[in-house]
C-alpha cells in the first residue's frame, strides 16, 4: 500500500518583499467573493479521451469484458435490425411500384371511360329535348305527311 507524506515547500513559508509593509489585513473581510475554497477548480491539460482511458484502470477486467460483450450484442442486434428494415423497405417500395402504379393507371382510365359515358348520355338527353322523337343513330323513321 502506498503511504502519502506531506512535504511542505519552503517558498511558502518565506516572507516576501513588501509583505511587512502591507500586513494590515486584519480589518479586511472579503464577503463579496464569488469563489470559495470549495469551488476551486484546477485546470489541467487532460482531454476527455484521456479521462475515459484512465477509467479503464478503475474497471476490473471481468467487468470490462461484460460491458464489451453487452455493447457488441446491442451493436449486432441494431445492425441486424437496420438490415432487415432496409430489405423490407426495398420489397415494399418495389411492390408498390410494380403493382400499385399499373392499378392506379387502370383506375384513372376507368374513371375517364365512366365520365365519357356520362357525357354521351347527357348529349343524348339534350338532343332529345331539342328534337323530341329523334333517335341518336342518324336513322329517322318515316313520318306520315299531313
Amino acid at each position: 500500500m502506498v503511504q502519502l507524506e506531506e512535504v511542505e515547500d519552503e517558498e511558502f513559508d518565506r516572507v516576501q518583499v513588501g509583505e511587512k509593509d502591507f500586513n494590515d489585513d486584519d480589518d479586511f473581510t472579503d464577503t463579496d467573493s464569488e469563489i470559495s475554497d470549495d469551488e476551486i477548480v484546477a485546470t489541467t491539460s487532460e482531454s476527455l479521451g484521456d479521462r475515459i482511458l484512465a477509467l479503464q484502470d478503475m474497471v476490473p477486467p471481468s467487468a470490462r469484458r461484460r460491458i464489451a460483450y453487452g455493447f457488441d450484442t446491442v451493436k449486432s442486434w441494431g445492425w441486424s435490425g437496420l438490415m432487415l428494415g432496409g430489405k423490407t423497405m426495398w420489397v415494399v417500395s418495389t411492390s408498390a411500384l410494380l403493382l400499385g402504379v399499373p392499378f392506379a393507371l387502370a383506375l384513372v382510365e376507368e374513371q375517364q371511360v365512366v365520365e365519357m359515358e356520362k357525357e354521351q348520355r347527357m348529349r343524348e338527353m339534350g338532343n332529345e329535348l331539342i328534337t323530341p322523337g329523334a333517335t341518336g343513330g342518324g336513322q329517322q323513321q318515316g313520318r306520315p305527311a299531313l
